[in-house]
């Protein structure tokens, strides 16, 4: 890329820079009555020991940002490296209901939340969301940890990596 005027941003520049940066890859899904909603994140990170907090940032013209707003529990189900699949399904725009979503895969309902759980993650956890904080074209949820449904550290994680879903070697 050359250089620019300073002062002025592009957004393909911005985005171009961001995917240089290795990040987790999450399922996060919430009941909704009898419905079930979820989306692939990639921007969910812990913000506190000591209470347990964790953060996601979630578009916010979507309709499980709408849900967020009124349902204040939620799952985060951290993907292995031999679920890009599962990612790439909860990714797609226009997907239907997450129950849909997760047929074929294990999965179960969360005790503190009902909502859908993928297993043969590396960990999945239950949360309560405590603030939600406007941000650009995102919103932000902190969350307090209810409860981690499992703990797998003998699988790789799912990272997204320049555009692409990746396993980090290890």
């Amino acid at each position: 890329m050359g250089r620019r005027t300073p002062g002025v941003l592009a957004v393909s520049e911005f985005t171009e820079a961001m995917a240089q940066l290795a990040a987790g890859v999450a399922v996060v899904t919430v009941r909704d009555g009898r419905d079930d909603l979820g989306t692939t994140v990639s921007a969910l990170m812990s913000v506190s020991l000591d209470p347990p907090l964790v953060l996601v940032s979630v578009g916010s013209r979507g309709y499980l940002n709408e849900v967020l707003l009124r349902q204040d529990r939620w799952a985060a189900s951290l993907l292995s490296s031999g679920q890009a699949a599962v990612a790439s399904r909860f990714a797609t725009p226009g997907r239907p209901s997450a129950r849909l979503l997760v047929a074929g895969t294990p999965h179960h309902r969360g005790p503190h939340t009902q909502a859908l759980v993928v297993e043969g993650g590396v960990a999945a956890l239950e949360a309560e969301t405590t603030k939600v904080v406007p941000a650009g074209d995102h919103t932000l949820y902190v969350a307090t940890v209810l409860a981690v449904d499992y703990v797998e550290p003998d699988l790789q994680p799912l990272v997204r990596l320049r555009g692409r879903y990746r396993a980090i070697g290890m």
